[in-house]
């Protein structure tokens, strides 16, 4: 009997994910989940960007659930294939994650474990959470072009850690510790920027900017908390800028992007909006959901409520 796609997971595995982890792990994460009798779909990612097109291609055949097994950087993929299709409303389409990234952030929001068994039980369950988005226009050398995120963008110093970090992975190197060892290693040449930044309907603002990171989970990084305030479903965008600051005033100010504390700091403002433009000169390195994908001028605006995710509960 043929299966119905609407009652199937379709199953977006990205084997690059980890390094090469969710290859090697893909038949331990198959069997427990026909273990657990997920009735699911696979289809392996080739190149980047290409779980876009898997999912635009698999909405239209009918799949209305996706599971995202990879990291942050699929998930996003996911997320943005699922804007992109025009058969239904985003908000219509069901996804959930096993975690096999490097950071694996975005599932900490959710109190979702890296165990599979346990990511599995909790797609079992199918709590929903309607979460917010997020819509960036962005320069990539002389184009502008747009994406969506669901978890962090970041700007300046974050953008350019973000790119040393996206590159050794692409060479095969990497720990949980990646993104610690280049905000150390690109310390040495980053140069704070001249930004301007309108929030809202708000008077424009003009800092010597340090980094930006604009938040609708709390976590990046592998698990700092550069946004400690963020609510993925309350309408907003969380903010943290970063003023210019010394290196060693960096350094001495790490421990506070794990333990929440970052907005205490002297030279950092914490702020909220649904609307963020940020001009800058020079340009600055721009990453979302921890991709590496353009640079300033930027505009960020939030769309509440527009993805429909699986949760622990919370």
């Amino acid at each position: 009997m043929e299966r119905n796609p609407k009652e199937q997971w379709l199953a977006v595995v990205n084997p690059n994910a980890g390094i090469g982890k969710c290859e090697r792990e893909w038949s331990k994460i198959s069997k427990l989940l026909d273990q657990h009798q997920i009735d699911y779909h696979p289809v392996f990612t080739e190149r980047p960007l290409h779980a876009i097109d898997l999912v635009v291609e698999h909405i239209g055949m009918g799949f209305r659930k996706i599971i995202t097994v990879g990291g942050d950087g699929t998930m996003n993929e996911v997320v943005n294939g699922i804007f992109k299709q025009k058969h239904i409303p985003a908000d219509e389409i069901t996804t959930g994650m096993i975690s096999v990234g490097t950071g694996n952030d975005w599932v900490r929001t959710f109190n979702i474990p890296i165990d599979y068994e346990k990511a599995i039980l909790i797609l079992k369950k199918e709590t929903i959470l309607l979460q917010d988005a997020g819509i960036i226009k962005y320069q990539n050398a002389s184009k502008q072009e747009q994406r969506y995120f669901i978890n962090m963008a970041g700007l300046g110093f974050d953008g350019l850690v973000a790119q040393k970090t996206n590159f050794d992975k692409n060479r095969g190197r990497g720990n949980p510790l990646l993104y610690i060892k280049n905000i150390f290693s690109s310390l040495f040449s980053y140069k704070s920027a001249d930004a301007s930044i309108i929030i809202d309907n708000n008077n424009k603002k003009k800092y010597r900017l340090f980094s930006i990171v604009v938040g609708i989970g709390r976590y990046n990084g592998g698990g700092l908390q550069q946004v400690p305030n963020a609510k993925p479903d309350n309408g907003v965008f969380s903010l943290t800028l970063i003023q210019e600051m010394s290196k060693w005033s960096v350094i001495i100010s790490l421990r506070r992007l794990f333990n929440g504390t970052i907005g205490n700091h002297k030279k950092v403002e914490t702020l909220a909006g649904k609307y963020i433009r940020i001009d800058s000169k020079p340009s600055i390195l721009l990453e979302a959901d921890g991709e590496s994908i353009g640079h300033s001028p930027v505009e960020l605006q939030i769309v509440p409520k527009s993805i429909k995710v699986l949760i622990n509960h919370l």
